[in-house]
């Protein structure tokens, strides 16, 4: 009879990496099920998906982007962003203002409704997270804390720095150590690169 995983036959270190395992799948789950999904869900009707909602929660945070940017940030293509873009303009969350500075460019940014909704957003988030937060004791908060930060950062160690990230789900900080791990915030990289090629380009 073929053993279970995790039982009484595997060796106390086999049982804690599978605890391990096990449980960190789980959190992950929940984190994107309960504080993204269905926070989503409950914060618009309109059929947004995750990605789209971190653009639109990054550009909100860190000012105007250009079409460009934002396929850098989903990965992919720009006639795909461009396909995104149109989504969020049509439901009235984004607008496309010519840039001053360079006619061939077109800049992005939130519009009002956006912002509410994202503000909307967090407020949930921080409703939902607060018995969470209440039922640990302030040592046992940054406890777990710093030790999902070196957990994630340990994972990280042997990936490839290229490409960008946002495993933040665009929670930026200048600090972030997984962003230190990788040479520095993509997020930050991308768009430094691409505003020095952005102002090459106007120059020739």
């Amino acid at each position: 009879m073929p053993r279970k995983a995790g039982n009484s036959s595997h060796s106390p270190e086999e049982q804690d990496l599978f605890r391990l395992v096990r449980y960190s799948h789980i959190f992950a789950s929940a984190v994107q099920q309960v504080l993204e999904i269905e926070l989503l869900r409950k914060a618009t009707p309109l059929p947004l998906n995750v990605s789209q909602f971190h653009v639109l929660k990054l550009m909100t945070l860190n000012g105007r982007h250009q079409v460009g940017e934002v396929a850098d940030f989903l990965g992919v293509s720009p006639p795909a962003a461009t396909k995104n873009i149109d989504k969020l303009e049509r439901y009235g969350l984004m607008v496309r203002t010519p840039s001053k500075g360079d006619r061939r460019a077109t800049l992005l940014s939130v519009s009002p409704k956006g912002r509410r909704l994202v503000e909307k957003f967090e407020q949930l988030k921080t409703a939902r997270l607060a018995p969470v937060v209440e039922s640990l004791q302030p040592a046992e908060l940054e406890q777990l804390t710093s030790l999902l930060q070196r957990v994630s950062i340990s994972l990280l160690e042997d990936q490839s720095p290229n490409g960008f990230c946002l495993r933040c789900a665009a929670y930026l900080a200048e600090d972030c150590p997984v962003g230190h791990a990788r040479g520095g915030c993509p997020y930050h990289n991308l768009r430094g690169v691409r505003r020095e090629r952005d102002a090459a380009e106007s120059r020739t």
